[in-house]
């Protein structure tokens, strides 16, 4: 085994795998699920897939859509369209119906590649996706695939490896790499186009950052579809020449037997995450672990130091966005617990007015951003040529946060602008939960806002205005949502009300309807008959 400390310099994600299976050969990069892969074994199987898809008739440019679980098949995928320069598409493997469908469509996915468990989801939409050309499955138990009315070709995926490599393409790094969709505000999900260099530069950032070495092996349970997996957790731990392991769920009753029992030395968290661990009853054998770093956000301030003492390590925090990673930093060397630390090295922060006009220290508004060096942020949405210039008027990014920034420039985190719920690591569009609700036979109107969640984050709350003559039958309509929504969004709390709170111009006043939040009238899923599918 060939196993040195280096940094490469490889300005795309196929090079860089190539220099990493150079210099770390039969040294395990990944544990998924218990099984393992080497760094070469990485790119060798890479190469045979990026070769196959590119007979298949995919070309360089091309969109594919991929809604697969955390597996190394779907490591494989990513990686094989980053050689072939196939641009990635990952799916919520939540998502169903109409989201589904417009994620895949508007992104003009020529071919989606898909877990065989989904495909039921799949056939559905899949009169309405004329852009689709190729189904490629990755399968587990069976050899059946739902038959199809529509002009597609069906693949296996183990099928598509070719046995042997041809001169693949040759890619830049302002190429566009992956387009992650992230949820719409006051209208659909947009598609952040990021390219391999800002992909490469929140990976080597990360890695610098908290400190990691070869000899760390990473743990996250977060899906795959999520930057926080591809790029904070499996690409930072290869960049450190090191190894990660990745479960497909969070299980805070097992979590530190499984960073015991793997040795694990660092993880990332995000949502809830920490409260729920701190949450567990205490054990005199807590600290007992390998684990010393942690990195993420948010962490509630109240339980900082004392989970840091707890369970002996210590905590790195961040803000940032699909569309601009590692805005600001809270590193170990010098941080102030509470905020998200100031602006890193690849950024430039203030604090505005809806002017864009700065404002004084511990003023609260919209965090702007600005990059200080090329293509380390989004290059713009997809097919939305309107919202990104919207996004960067006056030469500033507008995060649609609101913060405030003190006098030694420390960001804090106040609320989002933006019409968005924040549940459990999940970005929840308000406005797509409501055009769900709102096609239901019975509902007049409505509207998603967050609440408060006792873990930290929210849940999602939904007030009801309901057709004359008709009856709120809560179970009915939330058995009705999760067959058109991903499990996390179907709303825990309704209430009916008569009317909705609306401005003049009639806009609804959400920050009313959260002002009032939770009363005795609140319908609760959860002490409810309802049965969530997961």
């Amino acid at each position: 085994m060939n196993l040195k400390v280096n940094k490469s310099s490889a300005d795309t994600i196929g090079k860089w795998i190539a220099d990493k299976a150079d210099l770390n050969g039969d040294a395990v990069a990944l544990d998924i699920m218990g099984v393992e892969k080497t760094y070469a074994d990485i790119h060798l199987d890479t190469n045979r897939l990026a070769t196959g898809l590119l007979a298949l008739g995919l070309k360089p440019g091309d969109h594919a859509s991929l809604m697969m679980k955390n597996s190394l098949s779907n490591v494989d995928v990513w990686f094989a369209m980053c050689k072939a320069g196939i641009v990635e598409v990952p799916i919520n493997t939540a998502y169903r119906g109409q989201l589904l469908q417009y994620i895949i469509q508007h992104s003009k996915s020529k071919a989606i590649f898909i877990d065989e468990e989904y495909l039921g989801y799949l056939a559905v939409i899949l009169p309405q996706l004329p852009e689709l050309r190729h189904i490629i499955i990755n399968r587990e138990v069976t050899d059946k695939t739902p038959e199809y009315s529509v002009n597609v070709i069906t693949h296996d995926l183990s099928e598509i490896y070719s046995n042997t490599t041809l001169h693949l393409p040759n890619i830049r790094n302002t190429d566009t790499s992956v387009l992650l969709y992230t949820s719409g505000t006051t209208g659909p999900s947009k598609g952040v186009m990021l390219c391999h260099e800002a992909n490469l530069s929140l990976t080597r950032h990360t890695r610098r950052l908290v400190g990691y070495d070869h000899s760390d092996v990473l743990y996250t349970m977060f899906p795959l579809f999520h930057i926080n997996a591809k790029y904070t957790s499996l690409m930072c731990a290869m960049e450190a020449n090191a190894k990660v392991v990745i479960d497909q769920r969070f299980s805070a009753s097992q979590f530190w037997a499984t960073c015991r029992a793997k040795g694990i030395t660092a993880f990332n968290y995000q949502g809830g995450m920490l409260k729920m661990l701190w949450k567990q009853p205490e054990r005199e054998d807590d600290s007992d672990n390998l684990v010393k770093n942690a990195f993420g956000a948010p962490c509630p301030i109240d339980i900082w130091e004392p989970f840091e003492k707890r369970f002996g390590l210590l905590l790195t925090e961040v803000y940032g966005m699909t569309e601009a990673s590692i805005v600001t930093e809270n590193p170990k060397s010098h941080r102030k617990i509470g905020t998200a630390g100031r602006e890193s090295e690849n950024y430039s922060v203030i604090i505005a007015d809806e002017n864009d006009n700065p404002l004084p220290a511990n003023t609260p508004g919209e965090i702007l951003i600005r990059p200080k060096t090329p293509s380390i942020i989004f290059k713009e949405y997809f097919g939305m040529p309107e919202k990104t210039l919207a996004a960067f008027r006056n030469l500033w990014f507008h995060s649609g946060d609101r913060g405030r920034m003190d006098e030694d420039g420390y960001l804090t985190f106040v609320d989002r602008i933006k019409d968005c719920i924040r549940r459990r690591g999940e970005n929840i569009s308000s406005y797509e939960v409501e055009l769900v609700i709102n096609s239901y036979d019975s509902v007049l109107e409505s509207a998603a806002y967050g609440v408060p969640s006792d873990i930290g984050e929210e849940e999602v709350m939904v007030a009801i205005v309901m057709k004359p003559a008709t009856v709120l039958k809560e179970v009915e309509l939330l058995d009705f949502c999760q067959e058109k929504m991903a499990h996390f969004s179907v709303p825990r709390y309704i209430v009916q009300v008569n009317s909705l709170p609306r401005t003049p111009s009639q806009r609804i006043e959400k920050f009313k309807l959260r002002e009032i939040g939770i009363t005795d009238s609140t319908w609760d899923r959860d002490t409810s008959s309802f049965i969530l599918k997961r």
